[in-house]
């Protein structure tokens, strides 16, 4: 299936390693030009490189922290002086610390509403109104099945992966008519890196190995197993694409089967 990848420019958040990464290695192989960025530049630039090595595409890297507004408004200036244009966003960031209210300060909260929400609103912000202007964009949020269902202990991500949830919703409506589709895509319990320091954060909580913990989410997925970036990532370049047209506003699931609800 030709995504009509050709030519298009994307830029994909926190690139260096698990989602994002896996994101743009599949967008790389459709034939996009991508821009991305992630906090630590010595793994950034060697995430482009591979990139590049294994799809000739042209990567353009940018380190910054995009809980920083003006770190990620740097990003964009960068790449956009690089491409001179950005038609698929694809917003990502790492997840914030796992704990209960009673245990999460103030400033907890502010630094999570940076990272999580404020993070893809400043990301927004900034490339629709190039995507408006050509008739033409792509913004997929990569937020968590705690948007949908929410998981124990992670009450900053169930709370602010939905707050990014309802402003994708409302976001569609409003661009619709400019050829700019928005969806969120809500990766489940998948073999990454930020996976695995959950499992360890459960683990030494409750005095079990990380083994238990994650034996623990495969009993709870239908398909008994943890997904794999490759799936996700899949999903991912079709919904940017050409094809995916008339598909906006929909928040899917990647999950093995994991939430329950009908919605």
């Amino acid at each position: 299936m030709d995504l009509g990848l050709q030519n298009k420019v994307a830029f994909v958040a926190a690139a260096s390693r698990g989602l994002g990464r896996a994101v743009a290695e599949e967008l790389a192989q459709e034939g996009a030009s991508l821009i991305v960025c992630a906090r630590g530049e010595k793994e950034l630039q060697q995430a482009c490189e591979a990139i590049h090595q294994n799809s000739s595409a042209e990567v353009f890297g940018v380190a910054a922290d995009l809980s920083q507004a003006a770190a990620l408004q740097r990003a964009i200036e960068q790449g956009l002086a690089r491409f001179g244009r950005v038609d698929i966003l694809v917003t990502n960031v790492g997840g914030p610390p796992a704990g209960r209210f009673e245990n999460l300060s103030r400033e907890n909260w502010e630094e999570a509403t940076r990272l999580l929400l404020s993070s893809v609103l400043d990301l927004t912000r900034l490339l629709l109104p190039g995507m408006k202007e050509r008739g033409w964009g792509r913004i997929v949020n990569i937020t968590s099945i705690a948007a949908k269902q929410p998981v124990q202990n992670l009450i900053l991500s169930n709370s602010l992966r939905a707050a990014v949830t309802g402003f994708a919703k409302t976001l569609a409506q409003e661009v619709a008519p400019y050829g700019v589709t928005v969806n969120n895509i809500l990766p489940g319990y998948t073999r990454t890196e930020r996976v695995e320091q959950l499992a360890q954060a459960m683990a030494e909580k409750e005095g079990v190995t990380p083994d238990d913990i994650r034996a623990r989410w495969e009993a709870e997925i239908p398909m008994q197993r943890l997904g794999e970036v490759r799936e996700f990532a899949a999903l991912a370049a079709f919904l940017v694409s050409e094809r995916a047209s008339y598909i906006t506003g929909s928040s899917i699931a990647v999950d093995g089967g994991w939430i329950r609800s009908l919605f």
